[in-house]
């Protein structure tokens, strides 16, 4: 099956987390980033520096306020949200639960989505990993996973 997916970075403050979310999305074969809420030293600095990685990689960034916008913007058919403490179902990496059309949300905070964050997708999390690892380890297992024989 062929499938657009799309990673997303949302609640974000760290330029590193970004960087690392940027390399990782374009390593992959991601043809873009969506950033959503960025706030402090990753909204002024992180951003510009993602951008320049996506200009020497000949990718997107898009750049927005908030969640929902990304949802109104993409209307996507499938938003899958990366969150431990509130997954109903697990992601089995080998045989991923993608449409065509998808977001996978990174949470870039350490709290979880917000309620009404919670209510944009489907809460998922890693079939096998007992704690929580942390959204750039999360974005490198599932988007690998998602690359293989998927049209990214």
């Amino acid at each position: 099956m062929d499938a657009k997916i799309i990673p997303v970075i949302h609640n974000v403050s760290s330029v590193q987390k970004l960087i690392d979310m940027a390399k990782l999305s374009f390593g992959f074969g991601y043809k873009m980033i969506i950033i959503s809420k960025a706030y402090g030293s990753a909204a002024q600095n992180g951003i510009a520096e993602v951008f320049k990685i996506a200009l020497k990689e000949g990718k997107g960034v898009v750049v927005l306020p908030d969640l929902k916008d990304a949802l109104e913007l993409y209307n996507p058919k499938k938003v899958i949200l990366i969150d431990k403490d509130n997954a109903k179902e697990e992601i089995d990496i080998v045989n991923p639960p993608v449409n065509n059309e998808t977001l996978i949300v990174f949470n870039g905070s350490d709290s979880s989505f917000s309620p009404n964050e919670l209510t944009l997708g489907e809460p998922y999390y890693i079939k096998g990993i007992k704690s929580r690892i942390g959204s750039v380890a999360e974005a490198a297992l599932i988007l690998y996973s998602f690359s293989q024989g998927h049209v990214v």
